[in-house]
């Protein structure tokens, strides 16, 4: 029964990890990657749509993203999605692609996108430590029913400490590498 509140418990840390991970994809660092427009929906015949499914998304230059759409008429509204979202950047259409230029980053934007890692970082480690205690509560409740003893009980909690311990150190990993690119020059 122990075991599994603790593999469920460590399925939803490698979860949260995951989620930092593709938050901090989205946020732009000077350089171009597809995975920026990940967020950004696109009205498609109605639903929204995330861009890399309606067009193909390419970086031919490290400061450049090109959006292909597969149907023409989708141009307008790409360029639409892409003003709208938090991205800041100004899209550039010839009629047929759509050209985004990534301007390098001021010190101030730097500071506030490091502000933002260290916020979602927080988020994820306060996610992490949710868990652990919905698990600690889970084995109390089972020991109060008397299915484990106090020993298992104090045994589980040590060892969903050392698992929330190896969260939260990968997690401040992920973020020092996150600052480190959004520094650099």
């Amino acid at each position: 029964m122990i075991k599994d509140i603790f593999t469920s418990s460590e399925d939803r840390m490698k979860k949260t990890i995951d989620s930092l991970k593709r938050e901090y994809s989205s946020l732009r660092a000077g350089r171009a990657t597809p995975a920026l427009l990940e967020r950004v929906m696109v009205d498609y015949y109605g639903t929204p749509t995330p861009v890399n499914q309606v067009a193909n998304v390419s970086v031919p230059e490290p400061r450049m993203i090109v959006i292909a759409p597969w149907e023409k008429s989708l141009l307008h509204a790409i360029e639409k999605a892409i003003m709208k979202s938090d991205l800041e950047l100004s899209p550039n259409s010839d009629g047929n692609v759509i050209r985004l230029s990534i301007p390098q980053l001021t010190q101030e934007r730097r500071a506030e996108l490091v502000k933002t890692v260290n916020k979602k970082a927080e988020e994820a480690k306060i996610a992490l430590r949710n868990l652990r205690r919905d698990a600690n509560d889970a084995v109390k409740k089972m020991e109060k029913a008397k299915e484990v003893t106090e020993d298992e009980t104090k045994k589980a909690q040590e060892d969903m400490q050392k698992l929330v311990d190896k969260y939260v150190s990968e997690v401040n990993n992920i973020k020092t590498g996150k600052e480190k690119e959004i520094m650099e020059v």
